[in-house]
């Protein structure tokens, strides 16, 4: 890395806008109200989600959450619940 860039004044070719498709700030600081519950599950769903969760390096209290919140959007389409940023960037881009 230590050579030194050499820039020219030669044409860049076809150029391409791309849309912005990244969540603005105010999306990525918004947390959706969360309400406590006790819910008894059985030992053998924790015992999947603990070990999927540890796999993807993430709380399995959040994937059982995110699973419901999956079921609920199909369950009521056109009741829109919070999807995830990862969901609101690819429909960002696809309507571009």
């Amino acid at each position: 890395m230590s050579a030194k860039i050499k820039y020219t004044d030669e044409p860049l070719g076809k150029v391409q806008v791309v849309p912005d498709f990244l969540p603005s700030p105010a999306e990525l600081a918004f947390r959706e109200e969360g309400v406590k519950v006790t819910l008894a599950l059985s030992k053998r769903s924790i015992e999947f989600f603990k070990s999927e969760a540890s796999k993807h390096h993430t709380q399995y209290q959040r994937m059982i959450r995110r699973l419901l919140d999956a079921y609920v959007d199909g369950q009521a389409p056109t009741q829109q619940s919070t999807r995830t940023l990862r969901d609101k960037a690819a429909q960002r881009r696809q309507l571009g």
